[in-house]
Parts: structure tokens; C-alpha cells; sequence
């Protein structure tokens, strides 16, 4: 079993040394995006979850310190951040840092890799709503585990365990990076023949998974950096940020747990 916050942990260790000698040269906190890009001209963006606000904080006491200072004090909230707002801060810092090594591959939705076949068991933790319709029509059979009961009814603990070790496939939001419940959710699954781990947030770094079954990795790039942090501070989302951002597909080995 993963300890809760081992993969981010991980990625601290990893691409440390490549924030060495490097600064932020802006910074923006919108509704749904922190937005990070460094004085090498490298972006990169992580969610912001809505209890960012309610539940941890509602003012950031280092405001008006962040740009200028080292990279690696911002990629420290990897394994400082002591709520999900800090945690994005350090994965944004994170996709900026490897968004220049990260490999050309094929821009396409996430879910044409999966190759979904009737009657398959797929588990989707965190809603995503435009896919919803793209699985059920495949003829799997799709079960939401959403903790956001604005947007979904949650399902009972018991539903949520079951549905998880039943699955074939499970796409699961990278969020649960920044609210510590990835290493949980891996934990809870039985044997799925495949395991996405998606949305802008993810790091495109398929080594930190090593261990987990983790066989996709469905990330962002940022493409206009100008356009990205606009955006973000004007409060917008994921549809408006689309144009600027190139979605990369990672295909991970699995290692097993």
C-alpha cells in the first residue's frame, strides 16, 4: 500500500534538480486553475478544488512575494502544501518544469486508447462530463464516483469500495493528487486490465508510478503561456483554456501494485 501523498512526494525527489537556478516569472490563482509559468518561459497549470477556498484558506500570506523567488520554493508545496490550493501550486510548478521534456504524442481524447468493449466495468472517479456519453456508448457500463455532491450524488462507501475492485477500466481524476486520495483510490482497485489517470493536472512523468497500476497518462501541455494565465485570471475554465493547451497521452507499463 502507498502512503497518502507518496506520488507527489516522488515527484519532488525527480525534477528537483531541475528547478535549480530557475524563478517564477508569474504567477495567477483563478477559480479553477493556478497557472505557473518560469523566467525559461516554461508554463504549466494545476485545479484549484473548490474546498481550496472553503475548507483551507482564503488568502495566501506570501501574495506579492511569489514572482521573482526560486522555483524550488514552489515545487516544495509538493510535499509541504498542507491543503489542496498549496498542493496545486507545486504541481503547477511541477508540469512547468517537465512540460519542455515532455514527448510529442498524439493529440486526441484520452479514452480512444482504452479500446471500451460492451459489458466492461468502468469506474470513473471524479466526473468527467464530456466523457460520459463517449463510454456509455460503447456499451460499458459506467459507475461515477464523484465527491462534489453539487455535481453528482455521492455513492456509499460500500458502492464506492465495489465499484472499484469490480472494474475493468478506471479513469481517475488527477485531482486526487491535490486532495491526497490517489494512493487510497489505487489501493481500493482489484485488477483492471487498464488505469487512466487524466485531466490537466496530471504530471507527465510516468516514472513516479512506478508500483501502482497506472497505464495511461492523460496530461496538458501549455501551449501559449500568455493566453493560459489571461484566462486563469479572468476565472475561467478547462473549455476556455482548450485552445491554448496540447493534450498528451502517455501509454505507462504497468508495473503492478
Amino acid at each position: 500500500m502507498l502512503k497518502s501523498g507518496a506520488i507527489l512526494n516522488r515527484l519532488y525527489e525527480m525534477i528537483e534538480p531541475a528547478a535549480q537556478n530557475l524563478c517564477i516569472a508569474d504567477m495567477r490563482i483563478g477559480l479553477s486553475y493556478v497557472g505557473i509559468k518560469l523566467d525559461n518561459e516554461a508554463a504549466g497549470i494545476a485545479a484549484v478544488l473548490p474546498e481550496s477556498s472553503i475548507r483551507c484558506c482564503t488568502v495566501l500570506k506570501e501574495a506579492g512575494t511569489f514572482i521573482g523567488s526560486p522555483a524550488v520554493e514552489t515545487l516544495k508545496c509538493l510535499i509541504e502544501g498542507k491543503n489542496p490550493l498549496r498542493r496545486a501550486i507545486g504541481v503547477a510548478t511541477a508540469n512547468a518544469l517537465v512540460s519542455l521534456t515532455t514527448r510529442d504524442n498524439e493529440d486526441r481524447e484520452a479514452t480512444t486508447y482504452l479500446h471500451l468493449k460492451p459489458g466492461e466495468k468502468v469506474v470513473m472517479v471524479g466526473l468527467f462530463a464530456p466523457l460520459v456519453e463517449r463510454i456509455r456508448s460503447t456499451g460499458a457500463m459506467l459507475t461515477i464516483l464523484e465527491k462534489n455532491p453539487e455535481r453528482l450524488k455521492p455513492l456509499s462507501p460500500e458502492d464506492k469500495q465495489k465499484a472499484l475492485k469490480d472494474c475493468d477500466v478506471a479513469i481517475i481524476t488527477a485531482t486526487t493528487l491535490l486532495n491526497n486520495t490517489f494512493e487510497e483510490t489505487v489501493d481500493l482497485l482489484g485488477a483492471p486490465r487498464s488505469v487512466v489517470l487524466m485531466g490537466p493536472s496530471t504530471p507527465l512523468v510516468p516514472e513516479i508510478f512506478h508500483g501502482t497500476p497506472i497505464s495511461h497518462l492523460g496530461g496538458a501541455v501549455v501551449v501559449n503561456s500568455t493566453k493560459v494565465l489571461q484566462i486563469i485570471s479572468e476565472g475561467g475554465g478547462t473549455p476556455a483554456l482548450r485552445p491554448y493547451l496540447h493534450f498528451v497521452n502517455l501509454i505507462n507499463e504497468k508495473s503492478g501494485n
